[in-house]
């Protein structure tokens, strides 16, 4: 919303007597669908982004519910899960980055090389053994200094005052639908290392029971100017020293990739796009 607020474009927010009164017009429930299965709009719905974590959860949705028109996801590997069950209904839409609550104006006199961001949520001592503490001897072994903060067990203050003293930051994550922290971190031009596996998704409800789907991301939002990427610990202090001398050399811009394409501005207007597009297919 606060996007659309920078943009000055109008919406009406959870106005369900005007939706019940205009049963005609386009609705945009952005929210899990339970709002759909409660409410019963008669109306065409735009649905999503932030929606169940897979299809199998209601396959059959858009049999049940044929006023839903398109569906969104947050990023590009989802949209492929997700077709398979709603074909090309399915659209990608990221949230916006606030920039002006995330910019480069955090930054204070640094202390560490790296901040350790680790957002490991399954087999926590596993990826402990095997990928962050090699990761802090590779650092060590390279005279490299490095704090760390773990997903869940911080405050937002914490995030802010370690990576204001952090030159870069070392993300840690199986995978990301959009990735709102470490695109944060991005726009306040502090570059990353990544931890991309590209491998299967492995939520663990689902997991290799119910679906076994890749190749995932960690960072599904990126190019080179964010940093640099990884695949497994083996190839870690490759990719470190590289990462290290490229920062050297002023080649990573990440705040540049997120004012062109993250911004609340830019994903406002995305979402803007989307809507009048398809409520101008339903009028004709």
């Amino acid at each position: 919303m606060k996007g659309l607020d920078k943009l000055k474009i109008p919406y009406r927010f959870n106005d369900y007597s005007y939706a019940r009164k205009h049963p005609h017009e386009l609705i945009g429930v952005i929210g899990k669908s339970h709002l759909i299965f409660e409410k019963k709009f008669k109306n065409p719905i735009l649905f999503g982004a932030s929606i169940f974590s897979h299809a199998i959860e209601s396959p059959d949705l858009l049999q049940k519910y044929s006023n839903i028109k398109e569906v969104l996801v947050p990023g590009d590997w989802m949209r492929k899960m997700f077709e398979p069950y709603y074909g090309a209904k399915v659209k990608t839409w990221p949230v916006g980055i606030d920039t002006e609550k995330w910019n480069p104006k955090i930054k204070e006199k640094f202390k560490y090389d790296f901040l350790i961001y680790n957002k490991i949520r399954w087999q926590k001592t596993h990826f402990k053994e095997q990928l962050v503490e090699p990761i802090e001897q590779t650092l060590t072994k390279n005279n490299l200094t490095f704090t760390s903060i773990v997903y869940g067990e911080y405050k937002h203050e914490d995030l802010l005052e370690k990576l204001a003293k952090s030159k870069a930051v070392i993300f840690l994550c199986e995978h990301e639908t959009q990735g709102l922290a470490y695109q944060q971190i991005l726009a306040t031009n502090t570059p990353i290392l990544a931890y991309d596996q590209q491998d299967f998704w492995l939520d663990p409800y689902y997991y290799p029971e119910k679906v076994k789907f890749g190749p995932v991301s960690s960072v599904p939002y990126w190019d080179n100017r964010c940093g640099v990427k990884f695949k497994k610990i083996e190839e870690f202090e490759v990719k470190l020293l590289e990462f290290v001398s490229k920062k050297n050399e002023n080649q990573f811009k990440p705040l540049d990739y997120i004012l062109e394409n993250l911004t609340l501005e830019k994903c406002a207007q995305e979402y803007y796009h989307i809507y009048t597009s398809l409520a101008n297919t339903l009028h004709k």
